[in-house]
């Protein structure tokens, strides 16, 4: 069994791993870390299309415990079409709008719902901007707790019906994400409920992770040169590279380093950009985001000085698209590749263009572009671009005639 444990992101300090979050002694964020068994490649061979598949690099100690519906294992698609119109060659989609709640959340919601259930605790629940909210009221319901969902109220209407299908408890705040953020904190820590992705979130932001375990299996066990990744609160980002770090650390890939992390922000809600185009260490909130991609509109990213640190480490970049960029984005991935995105995945898909366009990214490197949510979940900034569809007669020769 693989030996786990918490240790403080800033001092270092190390804890047992049990339900907290936040270091004692320098209230920094609590990361799990690992003492893993012999793992190879073969390890994964006939194993489970999920991301439990890669159980011994996850923080669940008994797989009694796991609350899984069948999440991960998404495609990792050769974007040849679309490689074309922007002039790369070797440019993949990480299609991850195709788990069973339409987005990425699946993966942490899914590790923090099963160590909640590890742990003994009585009731879930989650700050979200939309695709938690259905993450997490899935993962409840298939593991029998009472879930809780804080988030905007102007959140699109798909993501709440989606939350309340499942059951969930939806508390609309009349504010910001950083406001649902501060209360479902308060409550979390009042009540003892697992708020995944505050004091869970030690937990929580490993399914991320398997973002890099799945994307270097399908790439059969081999680095990219290029990143593309949409940011919130940055935790994904994060994530994603510790992924690729613990996958060299046990031999299963060669030397991370060459590879390069480029962190994608809507305009109107970009303070990462901000402070990366500024040389700044310190990423200033942005107190009302304005933006179409509202699934990235977290104002004060709780992972976002550690993002700058990645972009350092791996020679990234931070660029950010806006409104109208964002929905040619999603257009240009629909009709090349058939994938249908929210406009978190355009933000993804913009930047990449615009960094191709600026000379930043060569036409021979390999590239992941992550596409981390489904089109169908925010539809109503789409339809004010798209074609209204003109109603006709059931009359075949008229119809006919219009029919190039």
């Amino acid at each position: 069994m693989t030996k786990i444990f918490l240790q403080c992101r800033e001092c270092k300090k190390e804890y047992d791993s049990t339900f907290r979050y936040i270091c004692e002694y320098c209230f920094g964020p609590l990361d799990v870390k690992y003492e893993f068994p012999s793992i190879t490649k073969d390890t994964f061979v006939n194993r489970e299309h999920t991301y439990w598949r890669y159980f011994e690099l996850l923080p669940i100690q008994d797989k009694s415990n796991i609350v899984s519906i069948e999440a991960g294992m998404t495609p990792l698609i050769h974007a040849k079409k679309l490689g074309e119109k922007l002039g790369l060659n070797k440019l993949y989609i990480k299609n991850d709008s195709v788990n069973p709640t339409f987005s990425f959340k699946d993966r942490p919601a899914g590790i923090a719902v099963s160590k909640a259930k590890e742990f003994g605790l009585s009731a879930v629940g989650c700050a979200s901007t939309g695709n938690l909210a259905a993450a997490t009221a899935a993962h409840a319901a298939k593991g029998g707790f009472p879930c809780y969902v804080f988030a905007p109220s102007d959140i699109e209407h798909a993501k709440i019906a989606q939350a309340l299908a499942y059951g969930a408890k939806y508390i609309a705040v009349d504010g910001t994400y950083d406001d649902s953020n501060r209360i479902a904190a308060q409550i979390g820590d009042t009540k003892g409920i697992g708020i995944v992705n505050i004091n869970m979130r030690s937990y929580y932001i490993e399914g991320s992770k398997t973002l890099a375990f799945e994307v270097a299996e399908q790439l059969h066990w081999s680095v990219p040169d290029q990143l593309i990744v949409p940011v919130g609160s940055g935790a994904m980002l994060n994530a994603i590279c510790k992924g690729f770090e613990e996958l060299q650390s046990i031999s299963l890939i060669n030397d991370v380093t060459s590879m390069h992390v480029v962190a994608a922000q809507p305009h109107g809600c970009a303070p990462i950009v901000d402070a990366y185009k500024k040389k700044s260490s310190e990423v200033i909130p942005v107190e009302n985001p304005d933006t179409i991609a509202k699934s990235l509109a977290i104002g004060d990213p709780g992972d976002g000085r550690y993002v700058l640190k990645r972009l350092q480490q791996y020679n990234g970049i931070a660029e950010e698209s806006n409104n109208k960029e964002i929905l040619d984005a999603i257009l240009l991935l629909a009709r090349t590749e058939g994938i249908f995105t929210e406009p978190a995945g355009g933000v993804s898909v913009a930047v990449l263009k615009k960094l191709v366009d600026d000379g930043k990214i060569d036409k021979n490197e390999s590239v992941i572009c992550y596409v981390t949510g489904n089109g169908l979940k925010a539809t109503e900034s789409l339809m004010e671009v798209l074609p209204k569809p003109e109603v006709m007669k059931a009359d075949v020769s008229k119809i006919s005639a219009v029919i190039r």
